[in-house]
């Protein structure tokens, strides 16, 4: 049966073997054995490769967008802005597979659709609200509230990207502590004086 757990599992499959081997691994035929379906199903599912990618791309900022959205709003924008990189990393830490997915080039010649551009961009709504709310009641420097959580977000992406890639040097400490540390002193740096 061609359902929604089997879509799920077939992209799961997918972003592991992207994430793992690389765009070349990743083939209708390849993606069926794994995951112990036919090729039919992929097909039936996702209409061929183009639109599994696709399909692949918009889960992975589904998923992430779930995580952003599950921080709700209080009257701590700061506080707000570090639960938002908490739950960036939660995210990542989820679904490693799809990391690269999210901010790279799953497959060469794939371009999302712009419906698909608008949802990944909304992900950053979230924490430019936030910032937007420091900026406004005064906690965060008067700058382009786009700026700050921009620069935030590379904080975090970066942070982030080296963990994923055991790339955090073993003396700077627990990666968990290292990325606390890091996203509390990044916003230190553009709260008001």
């Amino acid at each position: 049966m061609h359902d929604e757990a089997l879509r799920l599992r077939l992209l799961d499959a997918a972003g592991t073997l992207l994430a793992t081997e690389g765009p070349d691994a990743l083939s209708v035929r390849r993606l069926a054995t794994e995951v112990g379906t036919s090729t039919t199903a992929v097909y039936s599912l996702f209409g061929g490769k183009p639109g599994l990618v696709r399909a692949l791309f918009v889960e992975a900022f589904r998923r992430f967008g779930a995580h952003l959205d599950a921080v709700v709003p209080s009257a701590d924008p700061l506080a707000d802005v570090l639960a938002l990189g908490r739950a960036y990393r939660t995210s990542a830490r989820d679904d490693p597979h799809l990391y690269a997915v999210l901010f790279g080039s799953p497959v060469p010649g794939f371009e999302p659709q712009p419906e698909d551009w608008e949802r990944a961009a909304a992900t950053f709504t979230p924490l430019l609200d936030a910032v937007r709310r420091g900026v406004e009641a005064g906690l965060l420097r008067d700058e382009d509230p786009g700026l700050i959580a921009t620069a935030m977000w590379a904080n975090v992406h970066g942070l982030v990207s080296l963990e994923l890639g055991s790339a955090i040097p073993p003396q700077a400490g627990r990666p968990a502590d290292v990325f606390e540390s890091a996203i509390r002193a990044n916003l230190a740096g553009w709260r008001r004086r």
